[in-house]
């Protein structure tokens, strides 16, 4: 209903409007502030104007006021749905506009990265770097499947589950050519995954060993030497490059440790020197002519 400020009803009285002075007796009249005034002056002169409408609340509309503004009882309407907000709960928001409770909870609430729609309370959703998404809209940006709360990878502005990130980005092992996730090691600037990275004989992680590459095959110490490096024609023991006697004589179909390439009869070191080969064996220059 209308405001206490002021009253309406029916003349019985010998009283004038106070603004146009036409009788009032018998007439419809209205008082306010100690005057009284006929129902156009009121309109014209006293009537407080609708927020929403902009027009008159005349005195025989219902008015709603709210903080010194003032609606006509149908123009009291959300902004948004239209619902009518008598007895409602309601927000006064900006440029004076009324809101619903359920518009207002919807208009506040953040908005899903993915929809673009409010993340009300009781949605499931994700949160990442102050974006949030709807739980069934947060998808890999790969296969469109939904992440939901399952581990991911983020790219810049993109997202990609486990799978999809291993198949992308991922490093391949240059052995068995599947994704590296984590850990492996780099030989020859390629990776590999540890347990591929073994031993061709004995199957031996190599990761953090000494081993032999031969012809795209990898070997531990102990599997080159007995099953792949040369034995050595003076001590018939492994040449395997490591350690003392690096270098290696060959000569013909045989090798040697170049400290065991020496003077079968004076023992002098012939590595880097004239040597003869008489009966297969080796001799310096002189001892033949010893013989």
């Amino acid at each position: 209903a209308g405001p206490g400020s002021y009253t309406v009803g029916t003349m019985s009285e010998r009283f004038d409007c106070h603004y146009c002075r036409d009788p009032l007796q018998g007439k419809k009249y209205v008082q306010k502030e100690g005057r009284h005034c006929c129902v156009k002056c009121f309109e014209k002169f006293c009537a407080n104007t609708c927020t929403e409408c902009k027009k008159p609340i005349g005195a025989d509309s219902k008015e709603l006021h709210f903080k010194n503004r003032y609606w006509h009882d149908n123009c009291f309407r959300c902004f948004k749905c239209y619902t009518s907000l008598v007895n409602e709960p309601f927000m006064l928001r900006e440029n004076n506009k009324v809101w619903c409770s359920n518009c207002t909870a919807a208009q506040d609430a953040p908005r899903c990265k993915g929809c673009f729609k409010p993340i009300i309370a009781g949605d499931q959703n994700v949160e990442y770097k102050k974006m949030v998404w709807h739980k069934d809209c947060f998808t890999c940006s790969q296969c469109k499947q939904v992440i939901g709360s399952g581990s991911f990878f983020p790219k810049g502005d993109e997202f990609y589950c486990v799978s999809c990130h291993e198949h992308k980005f991922a490093k391949t092992c240059a052995k068995c050519k599947n994704p590296i996730t984590s850990g492996g090691l780099t030989y020859q600037e390629q990776p590999w995954h540890s347990e591929c990275f073994i031993c061709s004989n004995c199957n031996k992680p190599l990761g953090g060993k000494r081993f032999t590459a031969v012809e795209d095959q990898f070997y531990c110490v102990e599997c080159y030497k007995e099953c792949v490096a040369k034995k050595c024609a003076g001590c018939k023991n492994p040449i395997t490059g490591f350690g003392r006697g690096t270098s290696v004589v060959n000569y013909e179909d045989e090798s040697w440790h170049d400290y065991c390439f020496k003077c079968t009869k004076c023992a002098r070191g012939l590595a880097n020197k004239r040597f003869v080969c008489h009966n297969g064996k080796i001799y310096c220059a002189e001892c033949p002519k010893r013989l």
